[in-house]
């Protein structure tokens, strides 16, 4: 194969890959060993930045964009006439190896369209990760997409060679699935999902007692969903990252905003791409979740089913919420002060260290960094009365957002007299 024609694939296959958004720091900690290639310890995947601050990057691709499945909303669908190609299992290894070498990549990230059937694929990206692990003695990071369908067999497999795995679900419900994606089954979706759940499970009971038992998705699993291409509100998408977090123990929910691409009448039209914006708001209440101790029915509920994109989702919660404000932040729980506006969980633990030496006035908790515009209408402490008074939900969102703009209009201004 010429030097020309690799190129010509990976270029495909490359571009064919920037749909899937699921590419996070790994979590995993697979040491280098026997001067091998390669470490995945702290490491990150895709332009993104581990805890000590580090930007990584990994080689992200398809191994092939053909694919059997007419499904409306993705662009390697059988039916659309774009440049096909497929990467042989040496291809992908050599990439892999030759990158790395060169310092262009820190890992690798495979995912494929599905061609003949999901065991066919499925046992081409094992080998991918097999061959690096066992003939090249690559140890950095690799993170496969598991292919809906796919044998037990084959995914247990998988989990011995790379540190991650995931199954996108691509449509939030089932309903949505079977719309856009007919010839899909949305429970080909959850065997996997299943499969890898069980085995990490397994992997953890037994390591407690066998020290040499081989290592399993040591980053866990992942999972993406496609926003905005068949109509779910926000209460039904949260509803259903809950359902995954919950049953399956999933590291990461990703969502990947729907951008138009082509003429369907099951579809949105050209140009209506899903705001940015609210990609974000998904993500905010996906961190409430994980990190803040929020039930998804807090945030969202059948009353109020779509976030609101002028301010975070926290904020949101506290206006409709003023009956649990002021809080005092000298005698609040971690939980409380987690749900005042303004105050990340940093601040809180900073908060619950210092207070145990003396009381918290406003000094204090500006150099600890919580935001003073958000958190003066919800707290109370030694030196700040409760400044809400008498203001309604509605006073208070005009206020921080008008704040808000005034800084930033700050901000801009001072960068405009840089060019003076």
């Amino acid at each position: 194969m010429s030097f020309e024609r690799i190129q010509e694939k990976l270029k495909i296959l490359a571009d064919a890959a920037k749909y899937d958004v699921s590419c996070s720091s790994s979590g995993s900690k697979r040491s280098n060993k026997n001067k091998g290639l390669g470490n995945s310890k702290g490491m990150g995947i895709c332009h993104t930045y581990t805890e000590d601050g580090r930007c990584v990057s990994l080689l992200k691709i398809l191994l092939t964009n053909h694919c059997i499945f007419d499904c409306a909303y993705c662009v390697t669908r059988k039916s659309n006439d774009i440049k096909r190609a497929a990467f042989k299992v040496q291809e992908v290894v050599e990439l892999t190896v030759n990158f790395y070498r060169r310092n262009y990549i820190e890992g690798l990230f495979l995912s494929s369209g599905i061609f003949k059937n999901a065991d066919y694929t499925m046992e081409r990206l094992v080998a991918v990760a097999k061959k690096l692990r066992l003939e090249e003695n690559f140890n950095g990071y690799i993170h496969l997409k598991s292919i809906p369908g796919a044998s037990d067999e084959l995914m247990r497999e998988a989990g011995l060679y790379a540190d991650r795995l995931s199954v996108n679900i691509e449509i939030p419900t089932v309903s949505g699935l079977k719309k856009l994606a007919p010839d899909k089954k949305h429970e080909d979706f959850i065997k996997p999902m299943v499969k890898v759940k069980n085995e990490i499970i397994q992997y953890k009971s037994e390591i407690k007692s066998i020290k040499s038992t081989p290592k399993y998705a040591p980053a866990g699993q992942s999972t993406q969903m496609i926003i905005g291409a068949s109509g779910e509100n926000d209460f039904q998408i949260m509803q259903t990252s809950n359902h995954f977090y919950k049953n399956f123990n999933l590291k990461r929910v990703y969502y990947s905003g729907y951008v138009p691409i082509s003429y369907d009448d099951r579809l949105p039209k050209i140009g209506s791409e899903v705001p940015m914006l609210r990609e974000n708001r998904l993500y905010q209440t996906d961190w409430l979740m994980r990190f803040y101790g929020f039930h998804v029915n807090e945030i969202l509920n059948p009353n109020f089913q779509n976030l609101d994109l002028d301010i975070d989702p926290k904020l949101g919660w506290a206006l409709r919420n003023l009956h649990e404000f002021p809080i005092d932040v000298n005698t609040a729980d971690k939980h409380m002060l987690a749900r005042i506006p303004g105050v990340g969980m940093q601040s809180v633990y900073k908060i619950i260290n210092a207070r145990r030496f003396r009381l918290l006035n406003w000094e204090h908790l500006k150099k600890i960094g919580i935001s003073y515009n958000r958190a003066q209408y919800f707290l109370t402490c030694n030196s700040l009365d409760f400044e809400r008074r008498d203001l309604s939900a509605a006073k208070i969102k005009n206020l921080i957002l008008q704040q808000g703009t005034s800084k930033y209009s700050k901000i801009f201004n001072k960068q405009l007299n840089l060019f003076d």
